[in-house]
């Protein structure tokens, strides 16, 4: 069965440069190559779904700028249905990224039009409703995220960027994606996936190249290994991890297969620069063993 996913998101357009190292405070930093690259949290877990074999429709909103085309092409270019892609006044959504040698990384988000995302409209609540899988982050209004949330039959938040969250917008969430990070704001302090389960019934912690972690209230508990690869840029490798489990779930896979997939997708985003151009294929994920 083919899985229908929605996104409700951010579209940003990110702008990277490598360099030796990341810069400290007060300190500048002699970087190599620049590239100008689609990105932001929803748009590329949009694509990201859809490389993995998802149908996928992408609510989220652009500027009026000479940002905007790139970002709409480069999802429409990917199979993603963007009518309820809206256009607003003023900036779309920017990201500042610096990129180290080690394929570590710091980013820096200037919102725009994704904070302009304020409300659902009828429209958007049908497309949303109707699908397997609804998947959100957290570089849109929360608020927005909660009314999609209260639209949907299974959600995915990916609590990212890290931030507190409402009670009543985590009684929404049925999967919840998290990195250690995260996971710390959330709990109030270093915590696994099982110290989560008393906002959300089920968690999944990416812990990069070691792979992820799963536990949900039936009491289910699983520790899944990633994919050995020589990383060279783990900008997106959380969206392709993100988006390829909201897919793998929707279709009805086992639990672990889902994550096991997942972690997969992830490793091979890691191991090519850029953001929303190093997303995988539904090939290569498959290949990857």
């Amino acid at each position: 069965m083919t899985a229908r996913i929605v996104v409700v998101g951010s579209a940003n357009l990110d702008l990277v440069v490598t360099a030796p190292t990341l810069p400290r405070p007060g300190e500048t930093v002699l970087g190599g190559e620049f590239t100008i690259v689609p990105g932001g949290k929803g748009a590329n877990q949009a694509i990201a779904a859809a490389r993995a074999g998802g149908e996928v429709a992408f609510v989220g909103a652009v500027g009026d700028d000479d940002f905007a085309r790139p970002q709409r092409d480069n999802l429409v270019a990917a199979g993603v249905d963007v009518s309820r892609l809206r256009t607003v006044p003023g900036a779309s959504g920017v990201a500042l990224i610096a990129v180290d040698e080690h394929a570590e990384n710091l980013i820096v988000v200037a919102p725009g039009a994704n904070a302009a995302l304020t409300g659902l409209d009828a429209a958007d609540r049908a497309v949303i409703s109707a699908a397997d899988v609804l998947l959100c982050q957290l570089e849109i209004p929360v608020e927005t995220v909660a009314q999609a949330a209260a639209t949907s039959t299974f959600t995915v938040l990916n609590a990212a960027p890290a931030r507190q969250l409402p009670a009543e917008v985590l009684s929404t969430v049925d999967l919840l994606v998290v990195n250690e990070g995260e996971a710390e704001v959330l709990a109030g302090r270093a915590a696994r996936p099982e110290d989560l389960l008393d906002l959300v019934p089920r968690v999944v912690m990416t812990l990069g190249a070691q792979g992820a972690a799963y536990a949900d209230r039936h009491g289910l508990r699983l520790d899944v290994a990633a994919p050995r690869v020589k990383a060279v840029d783990t900008t997106a490798a959380g969206d392709a991890f993100t988006g390829a489990l909201a897919v793998a779930w929707a279709e009805g896979r086992p639990v672990e297969e889902a994550v096991r997939w997942a972690c997969a997708a992830g490793a091979v985003c890691a191991t090519r620069s850029g953001a929303s151009s190093s997303l995988p294929s539904r090939a290569e994920i498959e290949a990857t063993p």
